[in-house]
């Protein structure tokens, strides 16, 4: 049920816009002055706000701006007595979504108004969700890599993407390595074909065998229809393997040969198969050290692994964490339908403290939650977890040498070359180093 709030000081007018919108089925709430409305807006949402621009304590503009600041998808609309049509033209300018005059023509003046409002809102809020889902197709749009760390990472995307070479992503657990593999994808010569994630963790070997190649009619127990597997569906586009660590030998081998010949049969086939397939990898795990205690084919490895990209964990990139916080928290309370809490500092000191061991997957759960139980501001007490183990919290000063050390390590100790890197003029870098006693990039 869509909730309304109205603002008015007349007991009587307020009463009959009450009685009209109520009989519409909307849940109405009522407010006779300014302080009220606002102690109201700080306690809920509301999908409409309809306010008049005299009260007794203001103007309805102070309604009009705290809406605007404080919750920007709910539209107001302002209510004019007569000859003060001026006014709300001007209440219009500063984002007003309409306004009604006073006393009512009729009730289907009132009814139309809200309706359309209410449309035109509901809208706006569609096309934002479409955008943000657009966002999401093209992943590196919305992928946060300020700090140098990751910084290095997209440097190296975008340097094999638009290449057919096979990438094996090396990272733990909730760095967003399938993230980064859609946006190889989507700045590869293949972003217009299909991308085919499969997680080689989460099925069985006999499964993850018809899954990835596909079965035949009577191949075995169950198998009723034909069944065509990932790597049919991903011809012209992009498989991705997660975990790729966790196949069996078996299935390592008929992977190797389909990775050296571009064919394969069907499980109960005999039909050979051509595919053209981009394969990118990902793993948790030490590849190489399960090459040496013979739990991963040693030709497998080095056929994945012609372009490795290690992601690194979220703890490791601190540069990123505010505005990974921030994100989230916007994307997860507009999911919501609330308005956005602010993230207070001492709730940023506890993030950038905390050793992160889920990464950026924790990070976006706990302001999924945060989201949640918070209407105004994240402060440090609302978050899951404290921070014992850091003797002081770390601060951005700390953060902004780190990443001069990465930028000057990254470029051999290059001061012009590191400065273009931060996006910083060279004297502002040579400012930095002084007052922090850089003298050269430590190893």
């Amino acid at each position: 049920m869509e909730t309304i709030l109205v603002v008015d000081d007349d007991p009587g007018f307020r009463r009959l816009l009450e009685t009209i919108l109520a009989k519409e089925g909307y849940q109405v709430q009522t407010s006779g002055s300014v302080a009220e409305a606002l102690r109201q807006g700080q306690a809920r949402s509301f999908n409409l706000v309809i306010s008049d621009l005299k009260l007794p304590d203001g103007d309805g503009l102070t309604v009009l701006k705290w809406w605007k600041e404080n919750a920007p998808e709910t539209p107001v609309v302002m209510i004019t007595a007569f000859g003060t049509v001026s006014s709300a033209v001007e209440a219009m300018k500063l984002g007003a979504a309409d306004y009604i005059g006073k006393p009512l023509s009729s009730p289907d003046e009132l009814r139309l108004l809200v309706r359309r409002t209410l449309d035109q809102s509901r809208l706006e809020q569609q096309v934002e969700v479409l955008r943000e889902q657009q966002q999401d197709r093209f992943a590196c749009q919305s992928l946060v890599a300020e700090d140098p760390a990751m910084a290095r990472v997209l440097q190296m995307v975008q340097r094999v993407a638009p290449t057919n070479a096979t990438v094996l992503l090396i990272g733990e657990s909730g760095v967003g390595k399938e993230l980064i593999a859609r946006c190889i994808h989507d700045n590869s010569q293949r972003a217009r074909q299909v991308f085919v994630p499969v997680n080689c963790a989460a099925l069985s070997p006999t499964l993850i065998e018809s899954e990835l190649f596909g079965h035949e009619k009577g191949a075995f127990t169950g198998a009723v229809d034909r069944h065509v597997g990932r790597f049919e569906r991903a011809h012209g586009g992009t498989l991705f393997l997660d975990e790729i660590g966790e196949l069996d030998a078996n299935l390592q081998a008929k992977l190797l040969r389909v990775l050296q010949e571009k064919a394969f049969e069907r499980v109960g086939g005999t039909r050979q198969i051509t595919v053209d397939v981009r394969v990118i990898a990902a793993t948790n795990r030490d590849l190489k050290r399960a090459v040496a205690e013979g739990k991963f084919r040693q030709d497998l490895y080095y056929r994945i692994s012609a372009f490795p990209i290690e992601i690194p964990p979220l703890r490791e990139r601190p540069g990123d964490i505010r505005r990974l916080a921030r994100f989230f928290l916007e994307k997860s309370a507009r999911s919501l339908g609330k308005s956005v809490p602010q993230l207070t500092p001492q709730a940023e000191r506890v993030l950038l403290g905390y050793g992160w061991p889920g990464n950026v997957r924790e990070l976006q759960n706990v302001m999924e939650r945060a989201a949640i139980l918070c209407d105004r501001a994240v402060d440090a007490s609302d978050l899951p977890f404290e921070v014992e183990e850091s003797p002081r919290p770390v601060t951005f000063k700390d953060i902004e040498r780190k990443a001069i050390e990465d930028a000057l390590r990254a470029n051999g100790g290059n001061r012009t070359k590191a400065a273009a890197q931060l996006g910083i003029s060279l004297r502002t870098l040579q400012y930095r180093l002084k007052e922090y006693g850089i003298t050269s990039p430590r190893s």
